[in-house]
This record gives structure tokens, C-alpha cells and sequence, in this order.
């Protein structure tokens, strides 16, 4: 009855997820969850050498099974057991689990990097920790504390590290998931959580690899409105904008950029990634104030920006704005930092500067120079994982 007890009081918003929880320890429960009851634990015993025959030249960016993935669950209280690895297979979830009924699901994405000497990297995990714990706090789901965030990603990623791709040619894409696994019927809050993390050796996300973007300003559907959940990486942001991404993936274009469902006029974010409006000196991108996802790379590639002498403004950008910038460029965990070629909108192509000599390259050069140790990191941005 005291189970059931703490279990309804979690269904009071107010009380249970008006801030975010801060969880300094890890908790081991006798009791496990349909979720670790359908996974076999078993210890890491891999090497660097057992990567089969993967062609690291023509990776792409899709799912590749690995060996290991991770796996927790909250207990009513909202505190998370402590998780384990288990081999890479499928979960068992309730029909009427939050995530499969309601929504109720956010993931996140890092990455790990392999430099020349065989160290291993992880570049910012904390911050995705606390963008999921945000994002957790908006759709009223427990959320693992910073500390567990980032210990289960390095446990992933040295489980699976024979699939970190060498040097130069790609990284281990890491997604953590966050999903409603408890039951529920009436709309409410799920009562129980699942953290798992499971990863996938990648290489460039779109097809043009390094070279530059065309994209295609969408001015019917909309990606997010005022309100919304726009601003957290809910898996229900996602599978809206495919209508628009395959129908301008279909007529040639690389990506899509939404504009603000209010005006209909203001710049906002690709499917997958932010945008940056470069003239001259200054570089300018929509701020983040709901609508648009506050992505890792974004604020990484600000502080580069502004640390190399650009003038960096987060405001309001008007699509005609957009249009006349020397420069567009996209940034993102999947993306990086990629240079945009063209832009078309309402039947008309703008194309902007390619070639050497970008802003874009300016900072895409820093960025890779501080993952793979050629520039000193000043910051601690970068964790290594042994």
C-alpha cells in the first residue's frame, strides 16, 4: 500500500515535476523491470581489433547493431536503480506504456571519437544531460540525475568501443532514450521511466557528406508553434516534419527550414539541426525561446564563434534576412557544422559562398581541431573515457 501510495502522489503535477531533480546516487532494486527481464546481462569482454568488416570509408549515417546497450528504470519515486549493460536486442514494453499511447518519450544524441593515439572522447555529455532533464520537467517524466546521464553513456560507449570508428573517418553516434514505460490508460503521467542507451557507429548525416546543403524553405506545414513542446527533444516533435522532409528530399533539396507558425516570415530550425545567417563580421541565429530545440553544437559553435572574434547575435531572423546573407551554414550532434549552397523559397533559388575560405570552415576546423586534440582544450568540453 505505501508503494501505491508514493505511486498516486507522482500523478500531482504540481508537486512531483514542478523542478528538476537532482540525483547524486544510484539505487539497486531486487525487483526487475519487464524491460531488464527481457535482456540477458553480460560483462564487456570486447577489443578494438574485433570490429568485423565494417567499411569505414562508406558508413553513412544508419543503425548498425553493436554489442551492448544500457538499461535502468525509475521506481514511483522517481529515483533511477542502478542500470546495467545488457546485450543489444529488442525491449518488451506494456501496450498501454506512456510512450506507445501518449507520447511520452524524449531521446537525446552524442557522440564518441577516436583520436590517433587510441583515446577515446566524449565531447559535452552533461549538457545533454541537462537539456533531458529539462525536456523531462516539460512532459512531466522522471529523469536520471547528470552524474547517471553521463556514467551511462561512457559505460556504452566502452562496451561497444571496437565500433568507434578510427580517426577521421566517423564517430559512435550515442542515443540515450527516456521513455514512459509504465502502464497507464487515462491521460497522466506514466508511473514508471526507462533510461536506456544503446549506439551505432556513423558517418556524415546527409549524402552530400562534407559538401554544401541545398534546402527548401517549407511554408506550409510547420515544425513547432508558441506553447509547444518545440523546445525539448521530444520524439514527438520528429515524425511531424517527415511530410515536408520527404516531399523536399523527393523534388532534390537536401533539407528543410521552417519558418515560425505565427508570421510565417521568421527563421526557426531544419528538421534535424540549427541554422546561422552569416554577413561579414556578424553571424546570427533565432534565439531559443521554446520553438527551437537549444541544440549542443549550436551553443558550442556561438562560444567558438565568439572566442574567434565574430560578432554572434540570437535574435529574431526574417526569412528575407536569411535570403541575403554572404553565408547560411547548419549546425548539430548528427550534422556537425555543414555550409549551406542554396536556399530556395516560393519558386526562387538563392545560392550563397562555397568554396574555401568560409566562416563555416573557420569553426567546422576548430570544432574537429578540439574533438581530435589538435587544439587544446580550455574549456573542458572534452571527457575521456577508459
Amino acid at each position: 500500500m505505501l508503494q501505491k501510495s508514493r505511486c498516486l502522489r507522482n500523478l500531482i503535477p504540481s508537486s512531483s515535476f514542478g523542478s528538476l531533480r537532482k540525483i547524486s546516487a544510484f539505487y539497486a532494486s531486487g525487483a526487475a523491470s519487464s524491460v531488464q527481464e527481457a535482456l540477458e546481462p553480460s560483462p564487456y569482454s570486447g577489443s578494438d581489433d574485433e570490429n568485423g568488416d565494417i567499411d569505414w570509408d562508406n558508413l553513412g549515417f544508419g543503425i548498425k547493431q553493436t554489442d551492448y546497450m544500457y538499461v535502468t528504470k525509475s521506481t514511483c519515486d522517481g529515483v533511477f536503480e542502478q542500470g546495467q549493460l545488457s546485450r543489444f536486442g529488442n525491449i518488451e514494453l506494456n501496450p498501454s506504456a506512456g510512450v506507445l499511447n501518449y507520447g511520452q518519450g524524449l531521446f537525446e544524441g552524442t557522440k564518441a571519437f577516436r583520436r590517433e593515439d587510441g583515446r577515446l572522447f566524449l565531447f559535452r555529455p552533461d549538457q545533454n544531460a541537462i537539456r533531458m532533464q529539462f525536456g523531462a520537467d516539460r512532459m512531466c517524466m522522471h529523469s536520471p540525475s547528470t552524474d547517471q546521464f553521463v556514467d551511462a553513456v561512457k559505460q556504452t560507449a566502452l562496451a561497444n568501443r571496437r565500433w568507434i570508428p578510427p580517426p577521421g573517418k566517423g564517430s559512435l553516434y550515442i542515443r540515450p532514450l527516456l521513455i514512459g514505460s509504465g502502464p497507464i490508460l487515462g491521460l497522466a503521467p506514466a508511473l514508471e521511466y526507462t533510461f536506456l542507451v544503446f549506439a551505432s557507429p556513423v558517418g556524415n548525416y546527409f549524402k552530400e557528406g562534407l559538401s554544401s546543403l541545398n534546402l527548401y524553405i517549407e511554408d506550409e506545414f510547420h515544425r513547432a508553434t508558441r506553447g509547444g513542446a518545440g523546445g525539448v527533444k521530444s520524439i514527438s516533435n520528429y515524425s511531424p516534419v517527415l511530410k515536408a522532409l520527404t516531399r523536399a528530399k523527393g523534388r532534390g533539396f537536401s533539407d528543410v527550414i521552417f519558418l515560425d507558425s505565427v508570421y510565417k516570415k521568421n527563421l526557426e530550425e531544419a528538421t534535424s539541426c540549427n541554422v546561422f545567417v552569416v554577413k561579414g563580421n556578424l553571424i546570427s541565429t533565432p534565439p531559443t525561446y521554446g520553438n527551437i530545440l537549444p541544440g549542443v553544437t549550436r551553443k558550442t559553435v556561438i562560444d567558438i564563434a565568439r572566442d574567434l572574434g565574430y560578432q554572434v547575435e540570437e535574435r529574431t531572423v526574417p526569412v528575407e534576412e536569411l535570403l541575403d546573407g554572404d553565408e547560411v551554414f547548419c549546425t548539430g550532434t548528427a550534422v556537425g557544422v555543414l555550409p549551406v549552397g542554396s536556399i530556395t523559397y516560393k519558386g526562387k533559388r538563392v545560392e550563397y559562398k562555397t568554396g574555401s575560405r568560409l566562416v563555416s570552415q573557420d569553426l567546422y576546423s576548430t570544432l574537429v581541431g578540439l574533438q581530435s586534440g589538435l587544439i587544446e582544450d580550455k574549456k573542458g568540453w572534452l571527457l575521456e573515457i577508459e
